[in-house]
C-alpha cells in the first residue's frame, strides 16, 4: 500500500463541496441550502465539509490500496473507482431516501446526479495531483 495522498484528500473535499455549493444555488435555481435547517449556515457547511472530507479519504484510502504503479499504467481506475461509489453506493441511498419521503422525480435525480459529478469530480483530483 502506498501513502495516502493528503493534500489530494484536502482538495478533493473542497471540490465537492464547491460543486455542491453551485450544483444546488445557480445551477439549478433550487435557492435551497447544501444542508437544510434552521440557524447558523457556516455550522451546516461545516457537516457537508466533514461528510466530503470522509468521501475524499475513503477514496484516497483505496487509491494508495491499488498503488501508483497501476494507476500510472490505468488511469482510468480513478474514474471507475469514484464514479463506481456513487453509482452502487451514495446514488441508490439519495434515491431511496427520496422516494421514502416522496420526492418528485427531477428532484431525485437531481440529487443524485450531484453525488455521481461529485465524486467524479473527487476522482479527477486524485488523478490530477497522482
Amino acid at each position: 500500500m502506498g501513502p495516502v495522498n493528503w493534500i489530494a484528500v484536502a482538495l478533493a473535499a473542497a471540490v465537492a463541496v464547491a460543486i455542491g455549493l453551485v450544483w444546488n444555488r445557480p445551477m439549478f435555481r433550487t435557492g435551497r441550502q447544501i444542508l437544510p435547517g434552521h440557524g447558523r449556515r457556516a455550522g451546516h457547511y461545516g457537516v457537508v465539509l466533514v461528510v466530503m472530507l470522509l468521501a475524499a479519504i475513503m477514496l484516497g484510502h483505496n487509491f494508495a490500496r491499488i498503488g501508483s504503479a497501476t494507476l500510472d499504467v490505468k488511469p482510468w481506475l480513478y474514474f471507475m473507482m469514484s464514479g463506481g461509489l456513487a453509482l452502487f453506493f451514495t446514488v441508490p441511498a439519495v434515491w431511496l431516501t427520496h422516494a421514502r419521503n416522496g420526492s418528485e422525480p427531477m428532484k431525485r435525480i437531481t440529487d443524485c446526479a450531484f453525488w455521481l459529478i461529485a465524486y467524479l469530480a473527487m476522482g479527477a483530483v486524485f488523478w490530477a495531483l497522482g
